[in-house]
């Protein structure tokens, strides 16, 4: 295994941002991650794992041994009573992971078709959309400690997954390295449409039924009209989380404001829409320096060719301010912010 120093990381991140790593480490199985891990350690250095940086902003130069994760590998553990366990390799895309899921005939993924990444990044985030979230299916996430190269297994509770959140953004965060995950799906078909897009999508189509195969299509489809690709316009997806606020606050702003979009939570908080509030300040399709808000997804900040971290996180602040003094709502960013001075 070959280590680079000074390694441009323009290529390893979708926002296509200019920095460097210190060192740099692309490892494909068990044996080159020890040795990577190995020589953090006697280089005294971090560890950062990087999957394919569809979620992460580059502030400045990585101070670190940035370990890409390629492990690759997708197997069957166990099937019973119409269920299925697949443990798969934290190295292999996500989507494609979802199309051979359906092709397999297990379904549960069909809602996350063409989320950005890995499958070693999805238990980070909590990765979700159209009324689904990776920790529906989840059973276990494999792991080394960076500290001391010890194999872990953690179960879905132990994961503590919340809305786009889990235990590997807080205590764990740069502690492991994950490797693989193990997730339950079903040989039965239980198609979730309850979402609203999607609901609206088979409701203008009606001769199509909603089959998983048919749920992973119009998933496709509506995320290619709503979001640019980031091999043409770099991007790191949503930038924003949406705000989950306690029930009476929603109400007092759906008071105010009767067109924000409002989605009830099982535990009686409701999400509220980010990209309304952003759009409602005037944001959408702004354009500073070189980065700027996608004219078609207020969510979206986007990367126009030369522009820098620095600048996407000052636009990304100027943003929270906007919205928090329309609305009194604090936003957060999604992605991971590396590069910053200490």
């Amino acid at each position: 295994m070959r280590f680079y120093h000074h390694k441009p990381m323009h290529p390893h991140n979708t926002l296509a941002l200019q920095a460097r790593a210190d060192a740099f480490a692309c490892v494909t199985n068990d044996d080159e991650l020890l040795e990577a891990l190995a020589w953090a350690r006697a280089k005294g250095v971090d560890v950062v794992v990087l999957g394919q940086g569809s979620n992460i902003v580059l502030a400045g130069d990585v101070q670190a041994l940035v370990v890409q994760q390629a492990m690759r590998g997708i197997e069957r553990l166990d099937a019973s009573n119409g269920d299925v366990i697949v443990r798969a390799a934290a190295g292999e895309n996500w989507h494609e992971l979802v199309q051979w899921t359906l092709q397999q005939g297990y379904y549960g993924l069909e809602n996350l078709a063409l989320i950005p990444g890995t499958v070693g990044a999805s238990p980070i985030q909590n990765i979700g959309a159209y009324g689904v979230e990776l920790q529906s299916v989840l059973l276990q996430v494999h792991a080394r400690q960076i500290a001391d190269d010890k194999l872990i297994a953690l179960d879905n509770a132990a994961c503590q997954f919340s809305y786009r959140d889990s235990l590997f953004k807080h205590q764990f965060k740069d502690q492991l390295v994950i490797t693989a995950i193990d997730i339950q799906l079903s040989r039965r078909s239980n198609v979730n449409i309850s979402y609203p897009a999607l609901a609206d999508f088979f409701n203008e189509h009606p001769h199509i039924e909603p089959t998983p195969q048919a749920v992973f299509d119009a998933v496709v489809s509506i995320r290619r009209s709503k979001l640019p690709d980031p091999a043409v316009e770099p991007n790191a997806g949503s930038f924003f989380k949406n705000p989950v606020l306690a029930a009476e606050v929603a109400q007092l702003l759906l008071g105010k404001y009767p067109h924000l979009p409002c989605f009830p939570q099982v535990d009686g908080s409701v999400k509220v829409s980010a990209a309304w509030m952003i759009d409602q300040c005037g944001w959408k399709g702004y354009r500073t320096h070189d980065v700027g808000v996608h004219p078609q997804h207020a969510l979206v900040l986007v990367n126009y060719g030369s522009g820098s971290g620095a600048q996407l996180l000052a636009l990304s602040s100027e943003i929270v301010t906007s919205v928090y003094d329309a609305f009194g709502v604090a936003l957060e960013i999604e992605p991971r912010i590396y590069g910053l001075k200490p």
